[in-house]
């Protein structure tokens, strides 16, 4: 029971004496009162604020109206870069004679593609308008007609500024040979690839670098075909016979 000492009330008979020491009343145990300590000084410590658990941030993800979407997407179709589409130009067709009379030169569109025959009624209108005009009437051919496209086949340009190029640089090479007062320009592929004109200049004096005077004439066949603008050549022939005229005599 955990009993260290134990003392009776009154002395049993043929009991050992007791020791006098247990017998003594131990002093009361007097605690002195400790002098106050002052708390010691404490440093000012920030304080930290209390770290919750990392939370999950929650991003709102614009979504784009459909009509935002379309004005970004014309924005962005506006913003590229625009390829432009190379369109290839099939090489012009035409068959040029260039024939001398007198102090001119005339470059003729065969009709046909082939080279003048006498009795052609193509042939027999030319000579009508050198004898009106004053000059020979039995033009002299100049060299082999020129046929355009050069190639049937190949990779060479055979465009219309390269059928251009040929075409003047063909005749300014005759021209150096033997010059001329006037070049005739008949049919729209001369004007068009010598003169550097179109059908409105039909029956008018231009001036082209590198060859001087030319007079633009509607072809041969179309003067056939529309003898009315036999007329107009006739009124323009008049204003320009003199330079040729001069010239022979």
């Amino acid at each position: 029971m955990q009993v260290v000492n134990w003392l009776p009330r009154t002395e049993l008979p043929f009991a050992a004496p007791s020791r006098p020491e247990l017998l003594e009343m131990p002093e009361p145990l007097v605690v002195a009162p400790m002098a106050p300590v002052a708390p010691a000084p404490v440093a000012d410590v920030p304080v930290e604020p209390l770290v919750k658990p990392a939370e999950r941030v929650k991003i709102e993800v614009p979504r784009p109206s459909l009509a935002s979407t379309r004005t970004n997407a014309k924005v962005e179709e506006e913003a590229a870069p625009v390829v432009a589409k190379v369109v290839q130009v099939p090489p012009p067709r035409f068959a040029l004679q260039l024939l001398r009379a007198g102090r001119c030169l005339l470059l003729v569109e065969l009709p046909t593609g082939e080279t003048f025959q006498t009795r052609d009624p193509a042939y027999l209108l030319l000579k009508d308008m050198l004898r009106a005009a004053g000059l020979p009437d039995s033009p002299q051919i100049v060299g082999e007609p020129v046929r355009w496209p050069l190639l049937a086949r190949g990779t060479m340009d055979q465009g219309p500024e390269a059928a251009r190029d040929f075409v003047q640089g063909f005749l300014s090479a005759r021209i150096e040979d033997a010059p001329c007062v006037c070049v005739w320009l008949i049919g729209l592929p001369a004007v068009r690839f010598a003169g550097e004109a179109n059908a409105e200049s039909f029956n008018r004096e231009l001036q082209v670098e590198g060859l001087g005077s030319v007079w633009a004439l509607p072809g041969l066949e179309l003067l056939m075909e529309e003898p009315q603008r036999k007329a107009d050549v006739w009124q323009a022939m008049r204003r320009l016979m003199a330079r040729w005229k001069e010239s022979n005599e």
